[in-house]
């Protein structure tokens, strides 16, 4: 019976991704994120649908109050999970192994690994995490050659100069839900764009860490500053500029 019981459970969970809708693209705020607070951390919940290569793909963001207590480990046998440091201090410890990662610093967990988070700061923890499962079978094996789970902290990249800034490369690999993830961060010091407005296959997400923002997609203007982001889908048009002669930069993201 117990069996059967979680088997059924497991067809209705599917069953409702199965009904999810295609996200959105365009801007998402964090001011207008909806908060759920619980006693000793905070939850907002982003976005949750599909994508061109995602059958199911989720992002929510959490924050850990100072000695909040963490949650049991845990893993994910369907999606696989990207972790990214806002701000505060994180200790991610994945199959046992700890690392500590500051604002910036990104943990790529693939399916079936064992892994939890803590707060190891004297203020707040808050981080963004995106779940996601590939329409096309998923390839533990193509995971583990492309390097299995990843730990980076942004200090620990070379920042490579550029005429407008600059920028730093986190990785550029297949994972066990991608046949290509690439993620870096950009600078810009100028106001204007950062390359010539153009299209890829890959589903992109740029996430803004300072600054202001414009953006381009498929002919409709949006604007984003810290905290916020923007969702482009595949193959559609786009450019992103700074919006002041301040400096800003920013996160991209893009698999397929």
């Amino acid at each position: 019976m117990k069996h059967l019981i979680i088997a059924a459970f497991s067809l209705l969970s599917w069953s409702a991704i199965a009904q999810l809708e295609p996200v959105k693209t365009g801007a998402y705020h964090w001011d207008d994120l909806p908060v759920k607070l619980s006693t000793d951390r905070e939850f907002r919940k982003i976005l949750e649908g599909t994508s061109p290569h995602f059958d199911y793909l989720e992002m929510h963001a959490t924050t850990q109050y100072a000695h909040a207590v963490p949650r049991p480990a845990h893993a994910t046998p369907e999606t696989e999970q990207l972790l990214l440091v806002k701000e505060g201090i994180m200790k991610i410890t994945i199959e046992g192994q700890s690392t500590i990662l500051g604002p910036g610093g990104i943990a790529l967990v693939m399916p079936n690994q064992m892994h939890s988070v803590e707060n190891a700061g004297d203020s707040a923890l808050t981080y963004y995490v995106m779940q996601y499962r590939s329409k096309k079978p998923m390839n533990l094996q193509r995971g583990i050659d492309g390097g299995g789970s990843l730990v980076l902290n942004a200090d620990s990249l070379a920042f490579k100069p550029s005429a407008r800034g600059g920028g730093r490369a986190y990785f550029d690999r297949a994972t066990a839900m991608c046949e290509r993830f690439e993620m870096h961060t950009t600078e810009l010091n100028l106001k204007g764009p950062s390359h010539n407005p153009h299209t890829h296959i890959e589903t992109e997400i740029i996430l803004v860490l300072s600054g202001k923002t414009e953006m381009t997609i498929d002919g409709k203007e949006y604007t984003a500053t810290v905290g916020d982001f923007y969702f482009i889908d595949s193959q559609l048009f786009h450019g992103i500029r700074n919006a002041t002669d301040e400096p800003c930069s920013y996160f991209a993201f893009k698999w397929n």
